[in-house]
């Protein structure tokens, strides 16, 4: 763990590396692609290292990427079937590997900062699940997602059959999950998957910009609204009110609030990303 130009602690792991680009925006990169970022035990155990460094850290964003041609395809089939099926066995496999997955994807979900994927290549299975626990996804043209589990005779289990449906609502969540499909990248633009697509040389960038614009909003704010918005998805009309008048109660006469509302009466930006 060693400082870089932006501070923060970075992590150069086997199969991820972490570092800062930008003072408050981390980078996290999955650094093996040669086994198309697979899902390993040792990938699950330095995902949540990293996760440990960067939260409570002052991190107002994180990019989440691969490399080459793989952003993540998804669980490590080896475990399964072949030299290391005796790794996971029956509900071993649930408790020790399976479960573990779920519970990060969930964890990234709920970072009180926003989380962007910056799909570079396949982004399959798993890996369209850690792409959907993101709160943003920019895709390169080239790059697919998909949940194609039916094709190994498997099913999307870390959430990815539920956070697709919410996306893209239950006929096309049936239509590219029961068909196995690898979705183009302007295709889930059509769909309102991603937020951009550009080209792959373009896309850091891309991400980082994304990351830099929401620098500049109160974080607060940022971490209120977004867990509005999850817990809204299943709660009612009243209740999903409700969770809005707490997010607020919980800004109200702070330092973001009195700043954002000294900048509006003055006519100037908030100095939000001095912070």
């Amino acid at each position: 763990m060693t400082p870089t130009l932006f501070e923060g602690p970075t992590l150069a792991g086997a199969a991820l590396r972490l570092e800062w680009i930008e003072r408050g925006i981390a980078l996290l990169t999955l650094t093996r692609p040669g086994q198309m970022n697979s899902l390993s035990l040792e990938l699950l155990d330095e995902f949540d290292r990293a996760l440990d460094l960067i939260d409570g850290e002052s991190t107002r964003a994180l990019i989440v990427t691969g490399q080459a041609n793989a952003f993540c395809c998804g669980a490590h089939l080896r475990y399964f079937a072949g030299a290391e099926a005796s790794i996971v066995e029956s509900f071993d496999a649930r408790d020790r590997y399976l479960t573990r997955i779920a519970v990060l994807f969930d964890r990234l979900e709920e970072l009180p900062f926003p989380t962007i994927a910056a799909i570079n290549g396949y982004a399959l299975g798993g890996g369209g699940e850690l792409a959907l626990s993101c709160d943003f996804r920019v895709m390169a043209e080239d790059a697919k997602f998909g949940l194609p589990e039916t094709k190994i005779g498997a099913v999307a289990a870390a959430g990815g059959v539920q956070k697709l449906i919410r996306h893209v609502g239950r006929s096309k969540a049936l239509d590219w999950i029961l068909r196995a499909t690898h979705v183009d990248a302007a295709t889930a633009e059509r769909h309102g998957l991603c937020a951009a697509v550009v080209p792959g040389a373009e896309l850091r960038q891309a991400a980082l910009d994304i990351a830099l614009e929401l620098r500049k909003l109160g974080p607060r704010a940022l971490a209120q609204s977004k867990r509005a918005i999850y817990l809204s998805e299943d709660a009612d009309l009243r209740t999903a009110r409700r969770y809005g008048l707490e997010a607020i109660s919980m800004l109200v006469g702070g330092a973001e609030w009195k700043e954002g509302m000294a900048a509006f009466i003055e006519k100037r930006p908030p100095a939000f990303d001095a912070w």
